[in-house]
Parts: C-alpha cells; structure tokens; sequence
C-alpha cells in the first residue's frame, strides 16, 4: 500500500495537502483509511473508493461500476476482507459492486433506506424497450424525434447492466446515525439533491468528512428532475444540503467521491452555492421569452452538450426551471405535450 506524499497545493481558495493521488494501487491518507481510486467510463474518469480500518477486516466505502476494469482492481487485492460494504448514494460509479463484494464476503450492505430502495428498484425494472412515460418526459422537455430515437436505441437496461444485484436485505443508516468501525466512530450526516438521501460521513475526533458526491473540489455535482419525481424540486434540496453542511467544521479535511482530497470546505460550499444562484438569475433573464428546457442549456452549461449528456443536462435544467417556478420567478405551460417556461417579471 502507498502512502500519500505531502505535496500541498492550492487552487480556487481551496488546499490540497496531499497533490493529486494517482489511481493503482490504495493510498494511505490517515492511520486506517485508504484510498482506491478506480477507473469509470465518462468525464469523471475516476471514482474515490474508501478502505477503512475494522474489526475483522476492511469496510469499503463505494466501490466502483460493475465494469471488468473495476473488478480487476478489486481482484487485485488478493489479501483484502471486506467486513462491510457502506454505500454513499445509488449511482453505479459508487455502488455498482456493492452486490458482488458483500456476496464475495459474506459482509452486510448499509445505506440509507432512500438510496438502497431506488437502486433496488433501478435493478428490477430494467427491460428493453424505453417505458412512454420516459418518452413523454423526454418530450416535455423539448427533445427532437431523433433524440428520441437514438436515447430508445439504448433500452432500459443500462443501469443493471453496471450494477450488480443487490442482496435482499440491508442494514439501514440514517441521519445522526454513529457507525464504529474499528477505532472510530463515524457520524451519518444525510443531504439531498444530487440523490434522495446521499450519505456523508463525518469522523468529528479526526477532523475527516467522507463526502461521497455531496461536495466535489472542482465541479458541481448534477442535480436534476428525475422521471421517478418529475414535479420535485431536488435544487432546493440542494442548497438546503449545502447550509445544513455549512454547519460542519470549515477545516475537515474532505475525502470526497470524484477529485482530491481537500480542506476548505465552507469555501467549496459557497462557491457551489453561488454558481447555482448565478445560474438562476441568468436562466430568469432568459425567460423573458417562453422556453423550453433543452432551449436553456446555452445559459447554463459552459460546454456544447452532446447525445451522451443531454439526459443529464435535461434534467439539470428542469431542476433550475423548477426552482424558478418555486420561488414564484417563471410560471410554466404545457403545450401539445412540451412545456415552455416564461419568467413572471
């Protein structure tokens, strides 16, 4: 196992006390907790697995998609036993082989009932033709046939194919909740935007916040209107998560699921605070004339969004409409089965 260097840099009023760490093999960071860095298809490039220090073995904090590279760097590690598996939230880069590690080693999942209920559920309803009511949200939000066409290509399998099964049963973590492993004890400290009930852990004797996808160092994580609560409004739960996390100690250190570890967690929460306000005055000057959702990416996004991220960039931009529409800012109208959004001043 490698130790982490000392190579402190600074970026964006942020500190990094360790540079960048590499992916391969675990990294060192504290006494008892680890760092795998693992490979995932997409922009991100890489997912943050933690190693923790427990009785009888190692609890693994996310783990990477179901992918035949992800599962090469498990298998490397002939000597490691997985005494439990604790799943931040229920995107596949993080518990993709939750099912197959906790099997492998007979070790117990946690994860809060939200999150664990939806992958569950992700899993179950994988088929191969796109539901219409995926085709109707789609629709709504202003995308052209053969946008349609080429997402049904796909089917509605694609989260089971990156994700293995679950077993049956869980063990269920709540907010407040405090988890020993080994030595330490780790306090559950729930947000919500990103996932339902994203799971963040915070050892408070250590100063050390495990911060899954919750607070990010150089991005924004996606917030976006799901089909599963197409009239939610999962940005302000974001920004309610952010004051709730502005409560914890600004100097942790935060190990968090994509990125370097780092320390100035107020400043990060802040700034992602800030850029999603900005967003939305930006977005309610552009209603000054009505709009659909996809007509928005220009005003939100600082990149061209291809076929591969229009879903995701549909349902950040619904998630900024809405948040408008809450906040009595725009008012929305259904139009042959598409919705435009206009602002109310």
């Amino acid at each position: 196992m490698a130790t982490a260097l000392s190579a402190l840099r600074v970026r964006n009023g942020l500190t990094y006390p360790f540079g960048a760490i590499e992916s391969g093999a675990p990294v060192e960071l504290a006494p008892g907790l680890s760092v795998l860095r693992i490979a995932v298809p997409g922009p991100l490039r890489h997912v943050n697995c933690y190693l923790l220090a427990d009785d009888g073995g190692t609890a693994v904090v996310d783990t990477g998609m179901n992918t035949a590279d992800a599962r090469a760097a498990w298998d490397a590690l002939s000597d490691l036993r997985v005494s439990r598996v604790i799943g931040t939230h229920f995107h596949p880069d993080h518990i993709g082989l939750a099912g197959r590690l906790c099997a492998e080693h007979r070790a117990p999942l946690h994860m809060t009932r939200g999150e664990w209920l939806l992958a569950r559920m992700l899993i179950a309803d994988a088929q191969d033709e796109v539901p219409a009511e995926q085709v109707a949200f789609w629709r709504m939000a202003g995308w052209a046939d053969e946008q349609v066409a080429h997402a049904c290509e796909r089917g509605w399998a694609g989260f089971r194919r990156i994700v293995a099964p679950l077993s049956l049963s869980y063990v269920r973590i709540a907010d407040g909740d405090r988890l020993a492993v080994g030595g330490a004890e780790w306090r559950v400290v729930v947000g919500s935007g990103h996932s339902p009930e994203h799971a963040c852990l915070l050892d408070e004797r250590r100063g050390l916040l495990l911060a899954g996808d919750q607070v990010l160092p150089r991005i924004s994580p996606n917030v976006s209107v799901p089909i599963s609560e197409p009239e939610s409004n999962p940005l302000g739960d974001w920004l309610l998560s952010i004051e709730k996390l502005r409560g914890l100690d600004p100097d942790l250190l935060v190990l968090p699921g994509h990125g370097d570890p780092f320390t100035g967690l107020h400043i990060r929460l802040d700034q992602m605070r800030d850029e999603h306000l900005e967003r939305l005055d930006a977005l309610a000057v552009h209603l000054a004339e009505p709009r659909r959702a996809v007509d928005c990416f220009a005003v939100l996004f600082q990149r061209p969004v291809g076929p591969d991220m229009l879903g995701m960039a549909t349902g950040e931009a619904l998630a900024h409409l809405r948040r408008l529409e809450r906040d009595g800012r725009a008012v929305a109208e259904d139009r042959d089965g598409v919705r435009w959004w206009v602002a109310t001043t």
